[in-house]
Order: C-alpha cells, then structure tokens, then sequence
C-alpha cells in the first residue's frame, strides 16, 4: 500500500513535528477475535466451512 500525501497535508507542519523530535511510525492491527466470525478481515463475509475446521483444529 503505497503512501501518498494528502493535497490537505501541509509539509511545513510536518517538518516542525519531526524537528521537535517528534517520529512517525506504522502501527500493527490485531486480527479480529473469532467470535465475530469474520472471513479474511472481510466484514459480511461470513467463515467457511474449511476456515471453520481450521479455527477449531478440526
């Protein structure tokens, strides 16, 4: 997923958070808990059966 800056992003406010000592990083997601039953992180799209097996180490 490439980054690109927003039109909005102003780079001169950018430059004065980095040079404050300020530092950007990537943040991790966790995946989401199996009570939801969620596909693939996909919302509406409910387990198969095969991902259902694997969940419950069938």
């Amino acid at each position: 997923m490439k980054q690109v800056p927003k039109e909005t992003t102003d780079d001169a406010l950018i430059q004065e958070f980095l040079n404050k000592g300020g530092e950007i990083t990537k943040g991790e997601t966790k995946p989401p808990k199996p009570e939801l039953g969620l596909s693939k992180n996909a919302w509406n799209a409910k387990l198969t059966k095969e991902e259902k097996a694997a969940r419950d180490g069938k």
